[in-house]
Parts: C-alpha cells; structure tokens; sequence
C-alpha cells in the first residue's frame, strides 16, 4: 500500500541520516600507502629483519590502526613486508 512504501521511505531516510552522523565520529580508514608507511616504520623501531619477528611488529602496530585497519589486513601487510 501506499502507506507502507511512505513508511519504509521514511525509515530509510532515517537509517542514512543516522549512519551520517555516526560516520562523522570514527576514524578514517587507513590507505594502503598510510599501512604501509606504519608498517615499515613498526619493523624499523622492533628491528624486525624476518617472519618470526611477526608478532612483536604486530604489537606495535596494534594501537596505531585500532579501529583504522581490519587486523587481517594489518597481519598481510606486515607478512608481505618480512617476507620482502
């Protein structure tokens, strides 16, 4: 019926109004050039030369891209630059 599409139109409005607002307030997404430049930086300061230093890279990085950068992506930049 013609009042139930106004009521879902409404709702919709609503819902991206509200997911404006909240997208104001989070952290910007990190690039990939962003990533990689804390990654390189994270290795240099852990001094980290091969995989196995994965984990101490990992924990530096991890307050640095919190809410800014999927861990899972984090971890397979940080892979492909040991393993480089």
């Amino acid at each position: 019926t013609k009042a139930a599409v106004i009521s879902l139109t409404n709702s919709l409005n609503r819902e991206e109004a509200e997911a404006g607002v909240i997208a104001e307030y989070l952290p910007a997404p990190l690039s990939d050039d962003e990533l990689a430049d804390m990654v390189d930086a994270a290795v240099a300061e852990t001094g980290a030369s091969s995989p196995r230093d994965m984990g101490a890279v990992m924990k530096a990085l991890q307050p640095r891209t919190a809410g800014r950068a999927d861990g899972a992506r984090v971890a397979a930049a940080v892979r492909t630059r040991l393993n480089a």
